[in-house]
């Protein structure tokens, strides 16, 4: 069974410094992220109501904290505050 610590390992790769000092690369994912959260928004409740399977106000979420600015791409540095104060000895390379 998986614990903590390696779910938050998971989550480095994807918040990498390439990924981060690439300037297109996390541009282009939130304006897909933004597009598919604004077309979600248009969608009637009607639809949406018919399909709760689909987390529809989750991706509309997303999309506001990305176009009110407030998404935070520092999300690598604080997941390794986490590993580190949360389970001392776990962080990359402690193994």
């Amino acid at each position: 069974m998986r614990h903590e610590p390696s779910f938050l390992k998971d989550i480095l790769p994807l918040a990498s410094d390439l990924f981060l000092k690439d300037e297109v690369l996390p541009a282009a994912v939130l304006h897909h992220l933004t597009v598919i959260g604004e077309a979600i928004s248009r969608l009637s409740v009607e639809l949406r109501e018919r399909h709760p399977e689909m987390p529809w106000r989750q991706v509309i979420a997303v999309r506001h904290r990305i176009v009110h600015a407030y998404f935070d791409l520092e999300i690598r540095r604080q997941v390794l505050h986490i590993l580190t104060t949360e389970f001392p000895g776990s962080e990359p390379g402690a193994d």
